[in-house]
């Protein structure tokens, strides 16, 4: 009899994730029969205990917050992209039982925003200074922001960023919560925060030809920042694309199959930004 294979995605809080949906999705468009994806409750400090404790039918996990961090400093190896940012969203058990950390946040927000229409030498504001951040910022590398600056409730965290975006290659500028208003006239706004925390900004909205706006989050959608900027005229791009577009590259690393991202895309609740294009 087939091993089973089982793969989940780790966070908390957790019961919200349309992951499951996703792969699952994927799974029996596939024809992949015998695997299963799962949501698994997981603080950051619970995360290397819970790893350390799965057992051979484990082909993968996908991490989202607080363990972003974490399942870096569990795995075996990385991809250069994971090391990088210093954050993780994957971990791929690979044939000799040892986990393999990747980030594929960065090629999913890449892809997304191109997809929107930011363009080489955009500017760009983040909201935020958390994991997510830290993947925008390499997508800003790849995508040759001409500025980003991140704007965050804590200075300290900003000063985290740091070390990131020097190996980045990217010139970060701080910005005060305080002062976020004037932030959000840049080409492309990436907002990491957690739910309501950018809510009192949803007001300074402007529309700007061209202007992008990403909002991470998918959970309530649209966020009142998202209303506003698509009341403004703006290219709004929801945390579900980015959802779609990362689980993408995850599905094809666990299961070594080509992801059916048409299929994957079909079985979510609502609409992704492609299906409104």
């Amino acid at each position: 009899m087939a091993l089973r294979r089982r793969a989940a995605v780790l966070g908390k809080p957790i019961a919200h994730s349309l992951s499951p949906v996703i792969h699952n999705a994927g799974y029996v468009a596939a024809g992949l029969t015998g695997w299963s994806y799962t949501r698994i409750e997981c603080a950051a400090a619970e995360l290397p205990d819970l790893v350390a404790g799965l057992g051979p039918e484990w082909a993968g996990l996908s991490v989202t917050m607080p363990g972003k961090e974490a399942a870096l400093a569990v795995a075996d190896a990385a991809a250069p992209v994971a090391a990088a940012v210093g954050a993780a969203n994957t971990l791929v058990r690979r044939p000799d039982g040892s986990w393999y950390a990747d980030n594929t946040d960065v090629a999913g927000m890449v892809d997304v925003l191109t997809a929107a229409g930011v363009v080489t030498g955009a500017t760009m504001t983040v909201l935020g200074a958390g994991g997510t951040a830290r993947a925008a910022l390499a997508a800003a590398a790849r995508l040759s922001c001409s500025s980003v600056t991140v704007v965050a409730r804590r200075s300290e965290a900003i000063d985290e960023l740091r070390p990131v975006a020097d190996t980045l290659g990217v010139v970060l500028t701080a910005g005060d919560w305080a002062d976020a208003p004037r932030h959000l006239s840049a080409d492309v706004v990436v907002s990491t925060v957690p739910k309501g925390v950018a809510d009192p900004l949803a007001g300074a909205v402007t529309g700007r030809p061209g202007a992008v706006f990403f909002d991470a989050l998918y959970d309530p959608w649209p966020t009142p920042l998202a209303a506003s900027a698509v009341a403004a005229g703006l290219r709004v791009v929801s945390g579900l694309d980015l959802l779609l577009a990362q689980a993408v590259g995850q599905f094809e690393q666990f299961t070594g199959v080509a992801a059916p991202v048409e299929a994957m895309r079909a079985a979510l609740p609502f609409p992704t930004s492609d299906d409104n294009a």
